[in-house]
C-alpha cells in the first residue's frame, strides 16, 4: 500500500469518525478489538497454557470474564453514556445479546473440539482452531449487536414543546 493510499484511508476514517454514527462505529470496533484480544488471551492461557479445562468450558470462562469490561467500555466510551445504567433498557439486553454470542461460541468451540480430536491435532493446533471458532462466532454477531446497541444506548430525543400562539391584538 502506497503512502497516498494510506493517507486516503486515514482521511476517510477521519471523515467517518466526525459523524455521530461513524464515531460510535469506530469506537465500538476498537472496543470489540480490545475484547477479542482479551478473550483470546484468556482462552489461550486457560486452555493452551495451563490446560485447566477442555475447549467448551475454557471458551465459556474466557467469554464471561470479558463481559464486564465489554459492557463498561461499550457504554461509556463507544456511546458516551454516563450515570447509572438502566437495568431493563441497557443491562439486560446487553447481557442477552452477549449470552447469545456466547451460546454461538460454545457451539463453534464444541465443533472445534470434535475436529481437533477427530484429526488428532496437537494442543497448539487445537488452541488455534478454538480461537478461530470463537472469532467466527463473535464475528457473526458483531454487526447485529452494533445495530441493537445503537438503539439501546442512544439518547432519547429531546421533548418537543408545542407552542400555541393566540391572537393578542389590542382592541380600542
Amino acid at each position: 500500500m502506497s503512502a497516498s493510499d494510506r493517507r486516503g484511508w486515514i482521511e476517510r476514517a477521519r471523515r467517518l469518525y466526525a459523524t455521530p454514527i461513524g464515531g460510535r462505529f469506530i469506537r465500538y470496533t476498537l472496543v470489540s478489538v480490545f475484547n477479542v484480544v482479551f478473550s483470546v488471551a484468556v482462552v489461550s492461557i486457560v486452555f493452551g497454557v495451563f490446560r485447566i479445562w477442555t475447549e467448551v468450558p475454557s471458551t465459556l470462562f474466557a467469554n464471561v470474564v470479558t463481559i464486564p469490561p465489554a459492557y463498561y467500555l461499550t457504554r461509556t466510551w463507544a456511546w458516551g453514556k454516563s450515570g447509572r445504567s438502566h437495568l431493563m433498557r441497557e443491562v439486560v439486553p446487553f447481557w442477552v445479546m452477549t449470552l447469545a454470542g456466547i451460546a454461538l461460541s460454545i457451539a463453534t468451540s464444541s465443533a472445534a473440539r470434535h475436529l481437533g480430536i477427530a484429526h488428532h491435532l496437537s494442543r497448539t493446533d487445537r488452541t488455534a482452531l478454538l480461537v478461530m471458532a470463537n472469532l467466527l462466532a463473535f464475528g457473526v454477531t458483531w454487526i447485529g449487536k452494533f445495530l441493537a446497541l445503537n438503539v439501546l444506548f442512544r439518547e432519547p430525543p429531546a421533548r418537543q414543546v408545542e407552542l400555541t400562539f393566540t391572537d393578542t391584538s389590542v382592541t380600542r
